[in-house]
């Protein structure tokens, strides 16, 4: 698995520009069937969080859609009227798919995704990245499919991250950070290949509680709001 997310993130690594970096993931994620992409790099408003204050941050880097696609009555359905997205952003959350916020089978989403579908999106991945001073880097993936594997949606969502992360750098450079120790990298390391805490534990020969010690100690010295943000964090500065 962790081949697998460093091979779909290393030309999004190798880009000079935010711009390339995200056409770069794109192209990587076309594989998938990805048929949609925004990427953007802001700052969280320090006023209450609506769709206006979220719109007015800008920041966008990329978007890949229909040419009509932007400024339709559909477009500022889901931007300004019905952006239900905005919750992931109040919750911190690195890794979802827009069906998290805004399920399929609700009947109050159901403009939603008639709105979304103008652009051939019927689901969404997304990463998200949380940096110092309110900095935000996020990308959405479209696709015009709905089906994915558990490794699939993790390879997405992972390689996503990857790609906020160098998003975030473009911004400011990273500052060193204190390294990690033998068992803090290989608990990091294992975590990134989908291993549980139980199974770290078992192929290390420690308990459970000694990985969440070692883990937690990780994504502090990273700076990380998450395990899967300290990951990509790990991943993108050359750790594993």
């Amino acid at each position: 698995m962790l081949s697998r997310i460093m091979a779909h993130s290393e030309p999004a690594l190798a880009s000079a520009t935010a711009e390339s970096a995200s056409t770069a993931y794109f192209a990587a994620m076309e594989t998938f069937g990805a048929s949609y992409l925004q990427t953007r790099l802001y700052r969280r408003p320090s006023a209450t969080l609506t769709s206006a204050s979220h719109w007015a941050a800008g920041g966008f880097i990329t978007r890949l859609a229909p040419a009509d696609w932007p400024g339709s009555p559909a477009f500022d359905y889901v931007c300004f009227e019905c952006n239900p997205l905005l919750g992931a952003i109040r919750e911190n959350r690195t890794r979802y798919r827009f069906s998290d916020f805004a399920a399929h089978d609700d009947r109050a989403f159901g403009s939603y995704w008639d709105a979304l579908s103008e652009a051939g999106i019927n689901e969404a991945h997304c990463a998200t990245s949380y940096g110092p001073d309110r900095t935000i880097a996020s990308l959405h993936l479209g696709f015009a499919h709905r089906e994915f594997t558990p490794e699939q949606s993790r390879a997405i969502h992972m390689a996503g991250l990857v790609l906020t992360e160098r998003l975030m750098e473009f911004a400011a450079p990273a500052n060193d950070l204190p390294p990690l120790t033998r068992r803090e990298r290989d608990c990091l390391a294992f975590v990134a290949d989908g291993h549980t805490d139980v199974e770290v534990a078992d192929l290390l020969g420690i308990s459970e509680p000694t990985v969440r010690f070692h883990l937690n100690n990780a994504r502090r010295k990273l700076g990380a709001v998450n395990r899967a943000q300290a990951v990509a964090r790990f991943a993108i500065r050359g750790l594993m």
